[in-house]
């Protein structure tokens, strides 16, 4: 049965979009059938991730009734897809987003796991994203602000009887400034499914338009959503594999030089 999982966080800039686009991928890299949406109708941002700032048919023509979902649907060369949102300040004017979850039930038939990437915050538009949505994940920073952003997402969540699956921390330095797991877990009282490192392979695969799953396969930061989507799909990931051999690690930094 097909599950529609909305990527949330209770601020912006803590790495949700990296997250919903990278989430997608490793789900990819276990050969599931994934499809991305971009719920974010103020500031979308997948396309522009991933390459494709501009499409033929987008979600605001869906959600205006001028185009089915599957229309909209782009297929990445890696296999997943993406139903972007448009970028045009004019499109954005004509969209109501209550309108989003009269097409639940079309946005299930296009995928078997469907991962929305929700607009930061809690105003009208991030809460019409939750109200579709059958699980929900967290994406927070292990700064205090962004913590206390993220309880108050999980309340709302809460009030309208979602499932939230847990909370990934992203940006993670591990140094002694930032809030530990530990911490974090009894503040939110919700399960922490992984902890994405700080990598500047995220912002080099930004550049690339790709996903760090992708561009750097055995990073620090793609084997965290690795293991993250396995343990959301229940299937066996050994981290181990992915890691660089001493060889790789040699001719990478020399070859910088």
């Amino acid at each position: 049965m097909s599950k529609l999982i909305v990527i949330t966080s209770g601020k912006g800039g803590v790495g949700k979009t990296t997250t919903a686009i990278n989430l997608a991928a490793a789900m990819n890299y276990f050969n599931k059938d994934v499809l991305v949406i971009d719920g974010n109708l103020t500031t979308p941002n997948i396309g522009l991730h991933l390459g494709s700032p501009e499409v033929p048919i987008n979600l605001n023509h869906v959600i205006l009734n001028k185009a089915s979902p599957d229309e909209a649907v782009y297929e990445h060369e890696s296999g997943f897809r993406i139903l972007p949102a448009s970028l045009s300040f004019n499109d954005l004017k004509k969209i109501n987003p209550e309108k989003l979850k009269t097409f639940k039930r079309d946005f299930k038939n296009l995928a078997d796991h469907i991962i929305i990437d929700s607009a930061a915050g809690l105003g009208e538009e991030a809460r019409s994203t939750l109200e579709i949505a059958d699980e929900i994940i967290i994406v927070t920073n292990p700064e205090m602000p962004a913590i206390t952003d993220a309880l108050k997402t999980i309340k709302v969540a809460q009030s309208m009887n979602k499932k939230i699956v847990g909370v990934i921390i992203t940006r993670v330095k591990k140094n002694n400034y930032e809030m530990q797991p530990e911490s974090v877990k009894d503040m939110l009282e919700v399960p922490i499914l992984g902890m994405i490192p700080e990598d500047p392979f995220i912002q080099v695969a930004l550049s690339m338009k790709d996903a760090v799953i992708h561009t750097h396969p055995k990073s620090k930061s793609a084997r965290a959503y690795k293991e993250i989507a396995a343990l959301i799909l229940d299937v066996h990931y050994d981290s181990d594999i992915d890691k660089e051999t001493l060889w790789e690690i040699l001719r990478r930094r020399f070859s910088k030089t």
